[in-house]
This record gives structure tokens, C-alpha cells and sequence, in this order.
């Protein structure tokens, strides 16, 4: 009796092993420096999104113990990127007209509540209209609020685009009048008026190692290719043009995914990061959800015009923190290199009002990879969902068989 409890915990030791991730899961790790609290902010360096995945599954906070027991120190991953908040402002249309000068739609704000954009939806795929909005307290004394705002919505084979908001400083008027300056009745099939608040985050420039432009005159495109010095999280671009003439170009900002080596040479496979326009009258800003990348290109539709020249092109992405809870003493490390991880779920994710305002940053040390022990060299038995199966399908029996002789024997 005694040797069949002892296969049945050896086995259920056996179990567990194989079912717990542990740090020779992963490749790299990097010492954490200076624990003195229960919670701590980790900065994740630039030179580690490389190695992980796209979706940042993969990192892990992993602890040794005095004695050498691995511990997991759970964290949430946050980015410094901009808080918004959006309020939808009641309105009613009052009338719609038109003149020689274009359509009129008046609006009436019923509260006292700022707004400073407002988002117009039309029908039409194809159009280049300028747009000029006053605001009134009375419908007597009208005020400037906006004036030649183009809006453009382009769709054919190269692009998709449409651009119909009207963003402006925070205005309180009773009463909105627009203006579209177009000669063809458009078709505006829903507006919406709102505030908009915009908590700026913290945004960090990466290094650009390489740059080069060409002219592609068969479909009208200016290419221009960029490698960054590391595979980061890009999240906003910005470019710098030099022309001393109005220009209003589509503009699609590209990443590269991978490469496939064939006979013929290499195939380069890119997917679309983000899309806009460059305009004389706005600031080439174009902003992304962050996906890592370390090769960028950049289409600019010149369409029947001349190219643009551009001076300089910025681009940056969000710093990624990890709010991360030390319960245990130990070495800490900051543990990452396996593409197949699946994102960990902690139970501090429930309770982040808990959690202090004011957190000490820890040091990160150097990057160093992961000794493999034999176990783990070798492709292990266990690997296989059959073999592990089949050992518990053998412990539930020799458990089974175990019990029915303990009742024998009471009998």
C-alpha cells in the first residue's frame, strides 16, 4: 500500500512538471535591479521587441529562491499613450438652404456645453469640397470658427480615403451654421457634434538607420523606405515636406512582416500600418495602433503632379511599462524569447485601484540567454498530449484501484 502511494505522488509529480512553464521555456533574460517594494514599474527596453511577439505575449517575470524554486511575479503591461475621452453633444438641425456660394446647415446646441469638432458623414465617395463654419449666441451677429477647411474623400484603385471632420479649438455658441462650398447637392446623411479631451502620452524617437526614396512614374508613386536600428513598437510618424506649393497628396505607410528567399530572389511581404494625407495645410502627422516593426515604406500618391520633396521623417512609438507586484523574496528577471506563449492572465488586472500612484522604476541588467538543461535539449517525452493522457488515464487507475482495496479491507 505504501509503494502504490508512492507511484501515485511520483506520478503526479510527474505531472505537474511537465505542465509548468518555467524560465527554460524562454531565451533571453535580464536581471532586475532593486526590489525594496511590494510594487515596482519595469521600462521594457527598446532592443527586446525583436525578440518578441508581435502581440507582446511573451514576457514573463520570473523569480529564483534561495531555494532555487521558480517563482512568477505577475505584472500589467500599460503603454504612455494618449488618454481620450469623447462626449456626444445634443443637437438639433434647424434648416438646410443653398445659394450661389454652396448648401447651409444651421445647428442648435440646446446646453452650454464646448465642443470642438464635428463629423460630417456623406454619401459621396468622391469629392473636394471646402467648408467654413461660424457660430451665434442670437442668429444675428455670426463669428469665424473655421474657414476654407477642405474636406476630401478619394476612392479608385490606388486608395480608399475619406477625410470629413472638422477638428477646431473649444467654441460655446448656441448656434452653428456650415457652409460647403460645392456646387452639387451633398448628400450629408448623419452629422455628430462632441467634445473632445486629449491627455497627451510620452512618445519616444527611434533612431532611422537607413533612407531611400525613389520615383515610380508607371503607377505615380513616391516609394520611400526606411529601416529603423531596432524592431520597435511604431506608433506615430510624422514627415517634413518642402514645397512652396499647395498639395494635397493620399498618403499609405506600410510594414514589413517577412521575407520568402526563392529562385528568382527575394519576396518582401508588407501590410498596411496606417493611411492618410499629406496636405499643405495640415502638420503630416499620421498616428498607429503600436506594431512592432523595424523596416517601414512609405507610398505617397502624386497622382498627375510633381513629386514632393521631403526633408525628414520622424518616427516614434510609446514607451511600454509593466506595473509588476513582488510578494516573495528572490532574483528576479525579466524573461522573454518564446513566440508560442500564450498572454498570462493575473489576478491584479481585477483589482488595478489597489495599486500605488507613485512607483519606483527598477534597473534592468544586461541581456543573457537561457541555459537549456538536458530535459529540455532533448525533445521530451511529455511533449506529446497522448503520452501525457495516457499517465493520468494510468494514475486515475492505480488511484481507482487504491481506494477499492481501502474499502475491502474496512469490510
Amino acid at each position: 500500500m505504501k509503494q502504490q502511494t508512492n507511484i501515485s505522488i511520483g506520478i503526479l509529480l510527474l505531472v505537474f512538471s511537465c505542465s509548468y512553464g518555467q524560465m527554460q521555456e524562454y531565451t533571453y533574460k535580464r536581471e532586475l535591479k532593486g526590489i525594496s517594494d511590494q510594487w515596482h514599474k519595469v521600462v521594457v527596453p527598446e532592443t527586446v521587441f525583436g525578440t518578441l511577439s508581435r502581440k507582446l505575449t511573451d514576457i514573463r517575470l520570473y523569480g529564483i529562491t534561495k531555494d532555487n524554486d521558480t517563482i512568477e511575479a505577475p505584472y500589467i503591461l500599460q503603454k504612455t499613450k494618449d488618454k481620450v475621452s469623447t462626449e456626444e453633444i445634443a443637437f438639433q438641425l434647424l434648416n438646410t438652404s443653398h445659394n450661389g456660394e454652396g448648401y447651409f446647415y444651421t445647428f442648435e446646441i440646446p446646453s452650454t456645453a464646448p465642443i470642438n469638432q464635428i463629423d460630417l458623414h456623406f454619401g459621396q465617395q468622391n469629392f473636394d469640397w471646402q467648408l467654413q463654419l461660424e457660430g451665434s449666441q442670437d442668429q444675428k451677429e455670426w463669428f469665424t470658427i473655421a474657414d476654407a477647411y477642405r474636406i476630401v474623400s478619394i476612392k479608385n484603385e490606388l486608395t480608399d480615403f475619406q477625410f470629413s471632420k472638422l477638428t477646431f479649438p473649444d467654441v460655446k455658441y448656441r448656434y452653428f451654421k456650415l457652409r460647403v462650398n460645392s456646387k452639387k447637392k451633398p448628400d450629408l446623411q448623419r452629422v455628430s457634434i462632441s467634445q473632445e479631451n486629449i491627455i497627451e502620452g510620452t512618445l519616444k524617437e527611434y533612431k532611422i538607420t537607413s533612407n531611400q526614396t525613389k520615383e515610380d512614374k508607371q503607377s505615380r508613386q513616391t516609394e520611400i523606405n526606411i529601416e529603423l536600428q531596432h524592431a520597435v513598437p511604431v506608433s506615430f510618424l510624422k514627415m517634413n515636406v518642402n514645397a512652396s506649393f499647395d498639395y494635397y497628396r493620399p498618403v499609405t505607410i506600410k510594414y514589413l512582416t517577412d521575407s520568402i528567399q526563392t529562385e528568382k530572389g527575394w519576396i518582401y511581404n508588407y501590410r498596411t500600418l496606417t493611411s492618410g494625407v499629406l496636405s499643405s495645410e495640415g502638420i503630416n502627422e499620421f498616428k498607429a495602433t503600436g506594431t512592432t516593426a523595424k523596416k517601414l515604406k512609405i507610398l505617397i500618391h502624386n497622382q498627375d503632379n510633381q513629386s514632393l520633396g521631403i526633408n525628414d521623417i520622424q518616427v516614434k512609438g510609446y514607451t511600454h511599462e509593466l506595473i509588476a507586484r513582488f510578494t516573495e523574496p528572490a532574483t528576479y528577471f525579466l524573461t522573454y524569447g518564446n513566440k508560442n506563449a500564450k498572454r498570462p492572465t493575473y489576478d491584479i488586472q481585477k483589482f488595478t485601484e489597489n495599486i500605488p500612484t507613485a512607483l519606483t522604476t527598477l534597473e534592468i541588467g544586461n541581456q543573457t540567454i537561457i541555459q537549456k538543461d538536458d530535459a529540455t535539449t532533448r525533445s521530451p517525452l511529455f511533449e506529446n498530449k497522448i503520452w501525457l493522457w495516457g499517465i493520468m488515464g494510468l494514475l486515475i487507475l492505480v488511484l481507482g484501484g487504491f481506494s477499492l482495496k481501502m474499502i475491502k479491507q474496512k469490510q
